[in-house]
């Protein structure tokens, strides 16, 4: 079975291995023809850490017709902030009874793609889903070489319609025994739990990061600024009542995505996780724990709960805070309702159609 990987950064590379390691026909699709031209020399993906192993990859290409045609599975890898130029660029070359998973989604992921889809002329039947996160916690060493750090024991996983899941997964699982299903996408997207660690632990460490002083990203955690991430994570929980979603708060998750997490207290989980252990800092504050997380995850929870009357206060500080920082505008491109088509819906209208539509 070919499976196409499209976006070859971290996630990208590492699935990629992984996959050609167990037999799959991979093809590897990524814009950056110097990435693209170093992997081709390399022929493959070498994997270490709790993978080992080299992976003949079939085909490294910048070419989404060669990557996707053709293929059974269509794994989308790259960042969030991507994912309506990717559907944009692929929309001539799907097939019929394709299966495109956005690994992962962030918030919404699986709606801009389909709209987008949708606005390029693609009226294919093809499987549209998304993951809640990525399957690896990894870092590239360079390019053809990935460390995997960890890997996530249950990953949540929903297709748009919520009915399309139950042959997504048939498909994945057997690949990917840690997909577990989801009832819709509103699961998946506001289970974003990097939008609720990754800006808070950078805010809060940005003048750290400004003087080019070197921190664990997660082990260095401190209880007060844990304390603030559960109470900013208290807001995503709130919509996610107003919806009838029962989410996972963030000190839950841990233990949900790694099992063998030691530790009561999400401080203590956050320090105590194998999988983050050797997760650096950033070396810049314009970094994707930012510019991705604030307009494809905080932004859309946000305006999710306004849509459903539910005052978020500190999410919406964030995005504010965020913008002035960074001296940039994360809104007008961001994930708001009305780049999700979905302005002028109420909470009720909102969930018949990522459910039904």
């Amino acid at each position: 079975m070919k499976i196409a990987v499209i976006g070859a950064g971290n996630g990208g590379q590492a699935i990629s291995g992984y996959l050609s390691m167990i037999g799959y026909e991979i093809s590897l699709y990524d814009i950056d023809e110097n990435r693209i031209s170093h992997l081709k020399t390399k022929g493959g993906i070498t994997l270490q850490g709790r993978l080992q192993g080299f992976g003949k990859v079939s085909c490294i290409t910048t070419s989404l017709y060669e990557a996707v045609k053709g293929a059974k599975i269509i794994l989308i890898t790259t960042v969030a902030n991507a994912h309506s130029n990717v559907a944009k660029s692929i929309a001539p070359f799907i097939e019929d009874d394709q299966i495109i998973i956005l690994s992962p989604g962030r918030t919404c992921g699986a709606i801009v793609f389909k709209q987008t889809l949708k606005n390029n002329g693609c009226n294919k039947r093809i499987y549209l889903a998304e993951a809640q996160t990525l399957v690896y916690a990894c870092r590239i060493v360079e390019d053809g070489c990935v460390n995997i750090i960890g890997i996530k024991d249950e990953v949540l996983l929903s297709a748009i319609p919520a009915s399309d899941t139950d042959h997504v997964l048939k498909m994945i699982t057997p690949i990917y025994p840690c997909f577990q299903k989801a009832e819709n996408v509103l699961r998946t997207s506001l289970e974003n739990i990097g939008a609720m660690f990754h800006p808070c632990v950078l805010l809060f460490n940005a003048a750290t990061i400004e003087r080019n002083e070197v921190f664990w990203f997660y082990r260095d955690m401190t209880e007060q600024v844990a304390s603030f991430i559960e109470k900013f994570d208290a807001e995503r929980l709130a919509v996610g009542n107003a919806y009838g979603v029962k989410l996972l708060g963030v000190r839950d998750w841990i233990k949900f995505a790694y099992n063998d997490t030691e530790g009561e207290s999400l401080c203590e989980r956050m320090r105590n996780n194998p999988a983050y252990h050797d997760i650096k800092s950033p070396s810049t504050i314009f970094t994707r724990q930012l510019i991705e997380d604030i307009p494809t995850g905080v932004l859309p929870i946000m305006e999710l709960g306004r849509a459903a009357g539910v005052r978020t206060p500190l999410l919406e500080s964030m995005v504010n805070i965020c913008e002035a920082l960074l001296n940039m505008d994360l809104r007008s491109n961001g994930r708001s309702l009305s780049n999700l088509g979905l302005k002028g819906l109420n909470k009720d209208e909102i969930i018949n159609y990522i459910i039904n539509e």
